[in-house]
C-alpha cells in the first residue's frame, strides 16, 4: 500500500499520477493519509494548521524542472515505525520482520552458517527443487511463533500478567525459534549418528559464544531461558512458550517445516490450513497449569496438520531414494572423520557444512564417495512395507533375501511416533478433552508409523530377482499360506 502526499501545497512531479486517485484505501491510516517523505528526508510531522514541519536539510535532494523538491513515494509496509526494522521475504510467510538485535544474531558467523545446511539433507536427490535451507526454515519458524503468541494475546490475555510481559514473552519465543537449530552439523542426523553428539548439545554450546550472548543481551534476553525453550532437559519458566518452541506436538518448528518442505517438495500431501490454526491456539488450564491447546473451531485445521505430518514422513522423510543416499552418505562420513571425536571442537565443528563435506568427498575414490559423486546409489529397493500388520510379512521376506543374496541385502526399518507425551487438548463445547477424544482421525493416528523397506544391491539380475521374490512371499501370505516355512 503506498501513501501520497497532496496537502500544505505540495503536489506530485509532473507525469506522477493524481494522489487524489489513491486516497483512503492507499492510506495505512487516516492519520498518515496524505504524508510523504523525500529521498534521503526523515518522515514528516503536520503542524496543527495542516503545514509540513522542515525536518532534515534539503541538501542533495534532487529538485523538480520547476524547483520544489522532489517526492519518494515510499510504500507503507517500507515505513516501519521502529528504526531498524529489516524486513525479509519468504515465499511461505511473506514479509518477515527482524528488530536491530535480532538481525545482528542473523548477521552472525554461527547463524550465517544454517544458509550451508540445507533442510532435508539429501532429499533434493529425490526431489530436485528441495534445496532450501535451515537458514530460511529458522526466519520461518520465527515467523509462525510470532503469529502464534499474537492469536495466544487476543484470544487469552489473561496469560499475560501485562503488556511489559507479554513484549518480554515476545521476545524471548521470538530469538529462541532464531536460534533453535543452531546445532544441526553437516547433513543433521547422518552427521549425529556418526560423531556422536546430538544437536540440541551442540545448540548449548553455541549460546555460550560470545557474539551470541551479547546478540542475545542486547534482544532483551536472559540466554538461559532461551537454552531451557530450545533444549528437552532445562525447565522452563514459561512452559507455554516451551511448547510452542520444542513442544512434542503442536510447535513452531514443526508449523513452519511441515509447510517449507511440502512448498519446496512439491508435495501437496503436506499441506495444511496454517492460518487457522495459529488463529485458534488458545492457553488452557489442565490441572491448574497452562497448557498450549486449541480452540474446537480449528480441530479441523489440527487434523490437517497431523495428517500432513504423517504424509510427510510417508513421502518425502523416508522416501526410498532418499534412504538409500542416506545410507551411503553414512559410509562415506565414517570414511572422512575416523575419529568420531575430530569435530567435539565447537570451532572445528562449525568449519563444516555440507558443502565442505561434499567437496572433501569429491577427490575421494571410495565407493561410497563415488556413488554420491555420481549420484547413483549402491542399493535399489527390492520391497517396502507400510503398517504394523506387516511386520511378520517383512521379516519373512527379509530372510528370503538373505538365504539368496546374503550381505548384499539391507533393511531399513523406520518408524515414528505421531503423537507424543504430555496430550494435546481441545476446548470443544465447553469442555477440555484430549484430541484423542475429540477426534478420530487423530486417534487412529495417535501410535507409532511403521515404514519398512528391504534393499539389494545392484549388480546383474539381482535387484529383479529380490522383487520377484519379495512379490511371491507377498502372494503366499495373501492366499493364506504361513510364511514360515517358505518352499524357496
Amino acid at each position: 500500500m503506498f501513501v501520497f502526499s497532496h496537502r500544505g501545497g505540495t503536489r506530485p512531479c509532473r507525469g506522477r499520477p493524481s494522489p487524489r486517485l489513491l486516497r483512503g484505501p492507499a492510506a495505512h491510516s487516516r492519520e498518515e493519509a496524505g504524508t510523504y517523505r523525500k529521498a534521503g528526508a526523515p518522515r514528516r510531522e503536520r503542524n496543527q494548521d495542516g503545514g509540513a514541519k522542515r525536518e532534515g536539510s534539503r541538501s542533495g535532494t534532487r529538485m523538480c524542472r520547476d524547483g520544489r523538491p522532489r517526492v519518494r513515494y515510499v510504500p507503507a509496509e517500507e515505513q516501519g515505525e521502529e528504526q531498524g526494522v529489516k524486513r525479509i521475504f519468504d515465499p511461505i510467510h511473506g514479509f518477515i520482520e527482524l528488530s536491530e538485535a535480532e538481525t545482528a544474531l542473523m548477521d552472525s558467523a554461527p547463524f550465517q552458517r544454517l544458509r550451508r545446511l540445507r533442510q532435508l539433507g539429501l532429499a533434493y536427490l529425490a526431489f530436485p527443487s528441495a534445496e532450501h535451507s535451515r537458514f530460511t526454515h529458522a526466519l520461518g519458524a520465527l515467523a509462525m511463533g510470532t503469529r502464534a503468541i499474537e492469536a495466544l494475546r487476543e484470544h487469552s490475555p489473561d496469560y499475560f500478567a501485562s503488556e511489559q510481559d507479554y513484549e518480554a514473552q515476545r521476545r524471548l519465543l521470538r530469538v529462541a525459534l532464531l536460534l533453535h537449530d543452531l546445532g544441526h552439523g553437516p547433513f543433521s542426523h547422518a552427521s549425529e549418528a556418526v560423531l556422536g553428539r546430538r544437536h540440541e548439545t551442540r545448540t548449548e554450546e553455541m549460546l555460550e559464544l560470545p557474539r551470541l550472548r551479547e546478540g542475545m543481551a542486547r534482544a532483551g534476553v536472559d540466554p538461559r531461558e532461551v537454552l531451557a525453550l530450545i533444549v528437552s532437559g532445562p525447565p522452563s519458566s514459561f512452559p507455554v512458550l516451551k511448547e510452542l518452541v520444542s513442544g512434542p506436538n503442536l510447535d513452531c518448528d514443526r508449523m513452519d517445516y511441515l509447510q517449507r518442505d511440502a512448498y519446496f517438495t512439491g508435495v501437496s500431501g503436506g499441506r495444511y490450513d496454517a492460518a487457522q490454526l495459529v488463529a485458534s491456539l488458545r492457553v488452557l488450564r489442565i490441572g491448574g497449569q497452562p497448557r498450549l491447546g486449541i480452540d474446537g473451531r480449528g480441530l479441523v485445521a489440527l487434523e490437517q496438520f497431523v495428517l500432513a505430518r504423517y504424509m510427510m514422513f510417508a513421502t518425502v522423510y523416508f522416501h526410498h531414494t532418499t534412504r538409500a543416499f542416506e545410507r551411503v552418505l553414512g559410509d562415506a562420513l565414517r570414511e572422512l572423520w575416523s575419529d568420531p571425536h575430530e569435530l567435539d571442537a565447537i570451532g572445528e565443528f562449525l568449519a563444516w557444512d555440507d558443502f565442505r563435506v561434499m567437496e572433501q568427498l569429491r577427490p575421494s575414490q571410495t565407493a561410497a564417495a563415488r556413488a554420491l559423486r555420481d549420484r547413483i546409489a549402491p542399493f535399489a529397493l527390492a520391497a517396502e512395507f507400510n503398517g504394523e500388520r506387516d511386520l511378520t510379512l517383512y521379516e519373512a521376506c527379509e530372510r528370503v533375501l538373505r538365504d539368496h543374496y546374503g550381505d548384499d541385502v539391507w533393511g531399513d526399518a523406520q518408524e515414528e511416533r505421531m503423537r507424543r507425551g504430555p496430550a494435546l487438548y481441545v476446548h470443544l463445547m465447553g469442555a477440555t478433552v484430549e484430541a484423542t477424544e475429540a477426534s478420530d482421525l487423530i486417534r487412529g493416528l495417535a501410535g507409532k508409523a511403521y515404514w519398512r523397506k528391504l534393499f539389494v544391491r545392484r549388480g546383474g539380475d539381482r535387484v529383479r530377482g529380490a522383487r520377484q521374490l519379495c512379490a511371491e512371499v507377498r502372494a503366499r501370505r495373501q492366499a493364506g499360506w504361513s510364511a514360515l516355512p517358505l518352499p524357496f
